[in-house]
């Protein structure tokens, strides 16, 4: 029985991210970075695949309380059993610049017996390291060592049983039991011992002065900057480059093959990020994310991706892992990402979209920058008449799908204001023409009067989530009668018995897979920001509470959710949830008429 996702807090050091269960069971770890191989792979199979627990032995050991240390990622779980009570503590160091994961034991009141298990496996599980422990009177080194990769564990006794390594210890109360594995290249030396009460204290005082940065978000302050923290911890803190998620391959439908590997950066949920930050305040991170964006896409432009590693790496193959059974049997199971290889026309206008609000916040191109956009802006213009893939990656036919064809407008339009409103330089009268000429297509192919909606794609009578982004670019008034027609006929197709919005209708789509996937939540939050912004505040509210309730005990979210189970699905903590969450709140914001004129340009 795997462990609902919804049950996993996020520990990360903004070079990677872990899955912890509320059972204390560390289940997901990739070292040192986001897309490295994992360490731990139980999240998809089993405690064989590699794992840490770390929890109570006694069979009636309960969760009191389970939350963040404010706003930080320093995760805090407090255990009653029969005996006594006991907090435990877990973080990823922020400050000290290693790959390591810090649990604390403390004894609250009698005496709580703590177990470990620990089953190291490198290589995503294909690989049983050589361990070697030495012991002495405070605890013991486990060392494991397999090629390229070692992992140290310092803390309590532990001793060899069937493939893993296992102990007990008691902690009463006032005592402190102290955890640490890092992870380093199997060639350098033991690193030294950390000094576990400075990391803490400088990993706490880290997330606090970095959220205290942000700008008020009204009812859902709390949510927001959740949401906020969420996007900063996917962030790795070197190159700038945010993560759509740091797992892979959990499920978009339980025992199905929409099984994708997210350890990567989307130039499109890049901008977003950069959106979001730079309404919230965040200037700094907004310019981070600029930059890499523009390194990741400098040289050819015919070479543009819709996706880099980390570092912009642009090699991302996708492979199938045929040693781990996935998530409640949902495979394949897969590494690298083959949507790498696609042509989504909406990218550059992602990009281009936010870079002009950046412009609009007082940021001034450099010489880099600007001629970079234009090159950009060529690539659009060469493949102007190529139909594409789409923002949902389909792996059927190319279409003309009018929401890529709406951010091509969106490229075009923001480079006309770039010169028209910010005196930069480029070929304006061949910009509005294309601009122009792009408006009387998509108004003409991908607006259904019968229908009195626009359409997933030219010529289709389908319906797609998509479409709610048409007035967030500015395309058309979120409550233009055009709109307001789309919108009834997505609510007529695509919301669920929950209430809740399918991206689009698989049974209609030839997207290259078997039909069948649960609403994503960023979907949905697209439909409050529609609601807020067209009048329909209290339907919007409604909506709003709905799924920020969805969110789990220490605010996170999936890519999806089963309503009707209750369960979250897909990919976890997911970037583009929490970006929709944040740009829904923003508007309802603006709707109440609670937000200011500069932060109102930002979304305009």
């Amino acid at each position: 029985m795997h462990t609902p996702i919804e049950d996993y807090a996020l520990l990360s050091d903004l070079h990677t991210g872990a899955l912890l269960s509320r059972t204390g069971s560390l289940d997901w770890l990739c070292f040192p970075r986001f897309d490295s191989d994992s360490v731990f792979a139980a999240l998809l199979g089993t405690p064989e695949h590699g794992r840490w627990l770390l929890t109570p032995s006694s069979a009636h050991a309960e969760v009191v309380e389970r939350s963040y240390v404010d706003a930080t990622f320093v995760l805090q779980t407090r255990w009653r059993t029969p005996e006594g009570e006991a907090l435990v503590t877990d973080f990823m160091p922020i400050a000290d610049r290693r790959a390591n994961v810090v649990r604390r034991v403390q004894g609250i009141s009698g005496t709580v017996t703590f177990r470990q298990e620990l089953q190291i496996r490198f290589g995503y599980a294909e690989v049983v390291p050589w361990v070697t422990q030495q012991h002495d009177d405070d605890g013991s080194i486990l060392l494991a060592i397999a090629g390229p990769d070692a992992l140290l564990l310092r803390g309590p006794r532990l001793h060899a049983e069937d493939n893993s390594h296992q102990g007990t210890f008691d902690v009463t109360e006032g005592d402190v039991v102290d955890l640490e594995m890092v992870w380093y290249p199997s060639h350098r030396g033991l690193p030294a011992a950390l000094d576990i009460d400075k990391a803490l204290e400088a990993t706490i005082n880290y997330w606090r002065a970095w959220e205290a940065s942000s700008q008020d978000s009204g009812n859902y302050s709390t949510a927001v900057r959740r949401s906020l923290l969420v996007l900063r911890a996917l962030t790795h803190e070197d190159t700038g480059g945010i993560v759509a998620a740091p797992t892979t391959s959990l499920p978009e439908h339980f025992g199905g093959a929409r099984n994708w590997d997210y350890r990567f950066c989307w130039l499109r949920d890049a901008a977003l990020t950069l959106e979001a930050m730079m309404t919230h305040g965040f200037a700094d991170e907004a310019l981070g994310w600029r930059n890499w964006l523009l390194r990741a896409v400098a040289g050819d432009p015919e070479d543009l991706q819709i996706m880099y590693g980390v570092a912009g790496e642009r090699r991302l193959p996708e492979r199938e892992l045929d040693n781990l059974p996935g998530y409640a049997d949902s495979v394949p199971v897969r590494v690298g990402n083959g949507a790498v290889d696609q042509y989504q026309a909406d990218v550059v206008g992602e990009v281009m979209v936010a870079l002009e609000k950046l412009r609009g916040h007082g940021v001034q191109e450099d010489t880099f920058s600007w001629p970079l956009q234009r090159a950009l802006i060529r690539f659009t213009r060469n493949h102007l008449d190529e139909p594409d893939h789409g923002i949902w990656e389909m792996r059927g036919k190319k279409q003309f799908f009018t929401h890529s064809r709406v951010m091509v407008w969106a490229t075009f339009d923001c480079a006309v204001r770039a010169v028209r409103d910010h005196g930069l330089d480029g070929p304006l009268d061949e910009w509005v023409d294309i601009r122009d000429r792009m408006h009387a297509e998509i108004m003409e192919r991908g607006f259904n009067s019968e229908l009195n909606s626009f359409t997933q794609a030219y010529g289709s009578t389908e319906v797609d989530a998509s479409l709610l982004q048409l007035p967030q670019v500015g395309f058309l008034a979120y409550d233009d009668p055009k709109m307001l027609g789309t919108v009834e006929r997505i609510e007529k197709d695509l919301l669920d018995g929950e209430g809740l919005l399918l991206r689009y209708r698989t049974h209609g789509a030839d997207d290259g897979l078997d039909p069948g996937e649960h609403p994503f939540l960023a979907c949905s939050f697209w439909l409050v920001e529609q609601y807020a912004l067209s009048g329909r505040d209290e339907e919007a509210m409604r909506l709003m509470d709905q799924l920020v309730g969805y969110s789990n005990e220490v605010g996170l979210l999936s890519e999806e959710y089963d309503a009707v189970n209750h369960r979250m699905v897909g990919n976890f903590p997911q970037a583009f949830s929490h970006l929709g969450l944040v740009r829904a709140a923003d508007a309802l914001q603006i709707a109440q008429g609670e937000m200011d004129a500069h932060e109102m340009m930002a979304r305009e």
